[in-house]
């Protein structure tokens, strides 16, 4: 068995996992130092609004963002509350926001030094606290996204940008927030254009997400709702998503197992689900879906059949195995409990093929949550838990069986810890950004 302790190991040949090195390190930063919540020390993004923020569609505020003091951009915004279970369980919510013009069209505006886009996020997620161990279930460091998303683009991913800034909405005080890139197509973000219907064209561009449905909730409800709805997050149609055709075994998913079912029905487990991210669902024509969907079954038919038996690798045919060794590598080394089962992107360029990520989501990584031990790989969660709703897909224990990937990890793992992931690049890394 390929686990994570054969090769996620200092290079000095130390007992101790790179990994739990990078976790210990978080830990001493939150514990071994004393805040400083004095305001003023980081730029100052003040939302004022027209109408009250809600989480199914976007409200009309103002925008400003202050450095020292000065108004570096003002705007008017269309914001909303984002986010599923955080949006559910934390007191400091996060926001989703456009930047806009005086005629409400979305308008691309850098902020602090990232490159210009309309689409932003202000990322907050810390639990409400209900008993003694529950301030550790998510990040009180604010340091998980940037950590993780820094080493990411040091290893040459793309990865969001993210800046550290004070938040107040309407006056009131809301704390030190995460701004970051939203993922999307952009030629600084997710670099993949739009598809056209036929020939090269119908080939590329598409962003596919294995994520759970939250954001396709019915708009409209009653505020007190959106605190409950929990089949939300799974009610998966044929609108917005394309069901795989194997289970998490690897095995054909029998015609009785209809897709789309009721959420949380007792066969979802076995069930993975991918969601039209790029072109949006009522954007895609019949042909653009017909061609993604017969391109990931056609990959997924040739992983479930390889044998390993030759050198020969027909599921490479499909796959940009570089961004799925470095995307492994990210998600195993950051912890990453939602890795490859939601929170998951997927793109797939004109003329190329599909390729993971980016990275996303790491705010219950770096050892937070005890579903999968350090010594193993996130990838073999489905060994931890048995019916969790959203399973990681076979992809990941077939790729663990591979002795061509395994090499591939092996080979770029050992190139990275000489670079972009060495000691001193990580732990640097976390001592300059405290």
């Amino acid at each position: 068995m390929f686990r994570a302790n054969d090769y996620f190991r200092p290079m000095n040949g130390a007992k101790t996992t790179i990994r739990v090195v990078f976790f210990l390190a978080l830990a001493t930063i939150f514990t071994g130092c004393e805040p400083d919540f004095t305001s003023g020390q980081l730029p100052l993004i003040s939302i004022e609004t027209v109408s009250p923020i809600r989480p199914d569609t976007k409200s009309t505020a103002h925008f400003s963002l202050s450095i020292d003091g000065k108004t570096a951009v003002e705007s008017l915004i269309g914001v909303e509350y984002r986010g599923s279970t955080s949006y559910r369980m934390s007191d400091k919510k996060s926001y989703g926001f456009e930047l806009r013009n005086a005629q409400g069209a979305s308008r691309s505006k850098s902020l602090l030094g990232m490159p210009a886009e309309s689409d932003w996020i202000l990322m907050g997620h810390v639990f409400r606290a209900t008993g003694p161990n529950d301030f550790y279930a998510f990040d009180p460091t604010l340091m998980h996204h940037y950590i993780g998303y820094e080493l990411a683009r040091g290893i040459g991913m793309y990865a969001s940008r993210c800046r550290w800034v004070e938040l107040e909405v309407d006056g009131q005080y809301q704390g030190v927030y995460i701004l970051m890139e939203k993922l999307k197509d952009d030629p600084w973000r997710i670099d993949v254009s739009t598809p056209g219907t036929k020939g090269e064209a119908l080939t590329g561009g598409y962003i596919l997400k294995i994520d759970k449905t939250a954001s396709y909730a019915p708009q409209g409800q009653d505020l007190s709702y959106y605190d409950g709805n929990w089949g939300d997050d799974a009610n998966y149609t044929s609108g917005i998503s394309f069901r795989s055709n194997y289970d998490i075994e690897g095995a054909l998913i029998e015609e009785e197992l209809e897709p789309f079912r009721p959420p949380y029905h007792d066969q979802q487990y076995r069930e993975t689900y991918f969601l039209y991210e790029h072109p949006k669902h009522g954007e895609m024509t019949y042909e653009q879906r017909a061609y993604i969907q017969e391109y990931v079954g056609d990959f997924e038919q040739a992983l479930a059949e390889e044998t390993f038996a030759t050198e020969d690798r027909a599921y490479l045919d499909y796959i940009d195995l570089e961004s799925f060794v470095d995307g492994f590598i990210m998600n195993e080394l950051a912890g990453n409990i939602d890795a490859y089962r939601i929170s998951t992107f997927l793109s797939k360029p004109r003329g190329d093929k599909l390729h993971f990520g980016p990275i996303w989501d790491l705010n219950i990584g770096y050892g937070r949550q005890g579903r999968v031990p350090a010594t193993d790989w996130i990838a073999n969660y489905n060994d931890y838990v048995a019916t969790d709703a959203w399973m990681v897909p076979f992809w990941w224990q077939k790729l663990l069986q591979d002795p061509v990937f395994k090499a591939a990890v092996k080979e770029r793992w050992t190139a990275h810890r000489s670079g972009g992931l060495s000691n001193e690049v990580v732990l640097g890394l976390v001592e300059d950004t405290k």
